[in-house]
C-alpha cells in the first residue's frame, strides 16, 4: 500500500490527467473584488465573485476536473478559497487553507486551483483567510453521481440554498474587537440570510438620518437584492432541497411551513432516511432533504430560518415556497415559522443521533476493527495577556507564517517546527468542565499532530465551561481532507466506559460535527490522505481566536511531491523562490 501511495505522489500529474479523461474539465475564471450590496436591505461592503453574491455555483460530476483561476482585485487583502468537503486526494496543495496548504494570494495576483471531485454530494466553497467568509465570500459546489449511478432515493426536481448569519459591522471591525482588551464581541447577527437574502427592519434606522451621510446606514426595504428568495414548486412533485450552512457564528434551524422533510444526504454521504419537521444546521454542515409539494396549492408558504444554541436576538430569516402558478410576490399571511426552544440541547442531540449511514455505503465500517491512536481535545475559553482566546488542551493555535505543507515538503524548512509541539494528547485529569477554568491563561502553539499513513485515529472532543459562569457553547468541528465516522455524542465528561456505547454498526460519514454544551463527541478517521490538514471549529470568531489543531499524515511521502510555485512566496518559502 505504501509503495502505491509513493507512486501516486511521484506520478501525480499523470494520475490527474488520467482521472480527468474519465470526466469533463470545467474551467472557471473568477475576479474577487469588493462590492456594495444590500443582502438584508442595509448596504455594506461585501466580497463578491464576478460581481455576484453569493458566488457562482459550481455544478460538476464525479470524476470531473475543476480548474478555477482567481484574480484578486481586493486592494488591501490577500485571499484563498477552501473547497469545503472536497477531500483533495492527490492535490493537498489545492485545499485552500491559508498558511497550511498555501500562501495567501496577494492583491493583484492570480492563482489557479485544480482538483478532481471524487464523491457525489452537496458542498460549498468559502474564503479561508481571516474572517472573509463572514464578508460574503462563499458559494455552492454540487457534485453529481456519474451517469447510470442509482441513488438510494428518487425525486422529480431539485432546489438548492446556502444559509448564513449576517452583520452590518465589517469583518475588520469584528476581527479587531476579538483582539481588543477589553474584549469586544461581534454580538448577535442583525439578520439571517437564505441564498444571500434577508430583511432588516428599516424603521430601526434613526429618524431623520440622511442616507450615505457617513454616520448612518442606508436601508431600502424595496431593494431588489433583499427581496425574499423564491423556491418554486409544482403541486404533487417531490423535490430534493440541498442546504448548506456557511454561518459565521449561529447554529441555525430550518423549517418548511406545513411540509415534512426527509433527510437523505449529509456532508456528501447518503444516510438512512429520517423524517423531520425542522432541521438543525451547524456551520459547515450540508444536507439534502426530500419534500413533497402536497399542501394547498392556492397559496404560498414560508421557508424559515431561526437561531438555535444562542439566545435569539435575530429575526427569522424568510424565503418563499412558491406554489406555481401563484405569483412569487404572493406573501404568506401565516405567522413566520417557530423553531424549537433555542437551548433545548437534548432535542438537538437527539436529532444528531438520528443520522445513520445508509446501508448502501460501499465501504462497511467494520473494515476497521479498532483505532491505533486516540487524541483527546478539550475546548476551553482562555486568556492570553488579558485577551480572550479559545484553546485546545490549553494551547491556542497561531499558525506558522510558512505554509505547513511546504514545511513538510522541503526538509530544510522543518526547523520551524522544532520548538512548537502540538497540544498534549489529553487534558489535565479531573478538569471540571462545569466551571470556568481555575487558571484561564493559555499558551500559544503552532505544532502538528503527525500520523503514519493509514493509521486509524479516534478523536474525543470534550466541551467545557467558558470564562462565564454557567455557559458552554456549541462548537461545529470540521476536518479538511477527510470524511470521518461519527461514533457518538454524550453529556458530561467522556470516560473509557463510554466506548462501550458508541455506534460501531452504522456511524455516519461526515466532514463536520457539533460538540454540544458540556458534552463530548467521538469521531474516527483513517490517515490515508498524505498532506497537512486543519481540524478546527467552523465558527469564524472561534477559529480566529485559536480554536483548532493541525494534522499531518504520510509525511515521509510529502518530500516527493512538487508544490506549485504559486503556493509559495510567504514566510521561509521566499528563500525557495529566490533559490
Amino acid at each position: 500500500m505504501e509503495r502505491l501511495d509513493v507512486l501516486k505522489l511521484v506520478l501525480l500529474p499523470l494520475l490527474l490527467a488520467a482521472v480527468a479523461v474519465q470526466g469533463a474539465v470545467k474551467h472557471y475564471d473568477w475576479t474577487i473584488d469588493y462590492d456594495f450590496w444590500s443582502p438584508d436591505c442595509v448596504e455594506k461592503l461585501i466580497i463578491s465573485i464576478n460581481g455576484q453574491y453569493p458566488g457562482p455555483t459550481i455544478d460538476a460530476t464525479v470524476g470531473d476536473t475543476i480548474i478555477v483561476k482567481i484574480h484578486n482585485k481586493l486592494p488591501t487583502e490577500s485571499v484563498v478559497i477552501h473547497w469545503h468537503g472536497i477531500r483533495q486526494r492527490g492535490t493537498p496543495w489545492a485545499d485552500g487553507a491559508a498558511f497550511v496548504s498555501q500562501c495567501p494570494v496577494a492583491p493583484e495576483d492570480e492563482y489557479t486551483y485544480q482538483f478532481v471531485v471524487d464523491n457525489a454530494g452537496t458542498y460549498f466553497y468559502h474564503g479561508h483567510h481571516g474572517m472573509q467568509r463572514a464578508a460574503g465570500f462563499y458559494g455552492s459546489l454540487i457534485v453529481r453521481p456519474k451517469a447510470g449511478t442509482v441513488e438510494p432515493f428518487q425525486y422529480d426536481d431539485e432546489l438548492s440554498i446556502i444559509v448564513n448569519d449576517w452583520w452590518h459591522k465589517s469583518v475588520h471591525d469584528q476581527e479587531r474587537g476579538l483582539y481588543s482588551n477589553p474584549f469586544r464581541w461581534v454580538g448577535e447577527p442583525q439578520s439571517l440570510l437564505i441564498e444571500g437574502r434577508g430583511a432588516y427592519n428599516c424603521s430601526l434606522v434613526p429618524v431623520g438620518a440622511v442616507p450615505n451621510s457617513g454616520d448612518c446606514v442606508t436601508c431600502n426595504a424595496s431593494a431588489p437584492q433583499c427581496q425574499p428568495y423564491v423556491l418554486p414548486v409544482t403541486a404533487g412533485k417531490t423535490y430534493r432541497l440541498r442546504i448548506a450552512s456557511v454561518a459565521s457564528l449561529s447554529a441555525l434551524n430550518f423549517i418548511l411551513e406545513g411540509h415534512n422533510m426527509t433527510v437523505v444526504e449529509a456532508d456528501g454521504n447518503y444516510v438512512e432516511p429520517v423524517v423531520v419537521d425542522n432541521l438543525d444546521l451547524y456551520s459547515g454542515e450540508s444536507y439534502s432533504v426530500l419534500f413533497t409539494a402536497n399542501q394547498d396549492p392556492t397559496r404560498n408558504y414560508w421557508a424559515g430560518l431561526n437561531v438555535r444554541g444562542r439566545k435569539p436576538l435575530t429575526p427569522t430569516g424568510l424565503a418563499i415556497l412558491n406554489y406555481l402558478p401563484n405569483p412569487s410576490t404572493l406573501l404568506p399571511t401565516t405567522p413566520t415559522p417557530v423553531s424549537p426552544l433555542w437551548n433545548d440541547y437534548n432535542l438537538s442531540l437527539a436529532q444528531a443521533q438520528q443520522i445513520k449511514a445508509h446501508s448502501s455505503l460501499e465501504i462497511p465500517f467494520n473494515e476497521w476493527s479498532g483505532s491505533d491512536r486516540t487524541i483527546s481535545l478539550l475546548n476551553t475559553q482562555n486568556k492570553l495577556n488579558g485577551v480572550n482566546k479559545w484553546a485546545i488542551n490549553n494551547v491556542t493555535l497561531v499558525p506558522l507564517s510558512t505554509p505547513y505543507l511546504a514545511v513538510y515538503t522541503y526538509k530544510k524548512l522543518k526547523k520551524v517546527l522544532s520548538a512548537t509541539p502540538p497540544p498534549p494528547l489529553t487534558y489535565t485529569p479531573g478538569y471540571d468542565i462545569f466551571q470556568p477554568p481555575v487558571n484561564p491563561n493559555t499558551t500559544v502553539g503552532s505544532g502538528v499532530y503527525e500520523f503514519k499513513l493509514n493509521e486509524v485515529i479516534d478523536v474525543v472532543i470534550q466541551n467545557a465551561n467558558t470564562l462565564t459562569v454557567n455557559a458552554s457553547e456549541i462548537h461545529p468541528w470540521h476536518l479538511h481532507g477527510h470524511d470521518f465516522y461519527v461514533l457518538g455524542f454524550g453529556n458530561g465528561v467522556f470516560t473509557s466506559n463510554d466506548y462501550d456505547n458508541l455506534n460501531y454498526v452504522n456511524p455516519p460519514l461526515r466532514n463536520t460535527v457539533p460538540v454540544f454544551p458540556y458534552g463530548w463527541t467521538v469521531i474516527r478517521f483513517k490517515a490515508d490522505n498524505p498532506g497537512v490538514w486543519p481540524f478546527h471549529c467552523h465558527i469564524e470568531p472561534h477559529f480566529h481566536m485559536g480554536m483548532g489543531v493541525i494534522f499531518a499524515e504520510g509525511t515521509d511521502l510529502l518530500p516527493r511531491i512538487r508544490l506549485p510555485a504559486q503556493n509559495l512566496g510567504c514566510g521561509l518559502t521566499k528563500d525557495l523562490i529566490r533559490g
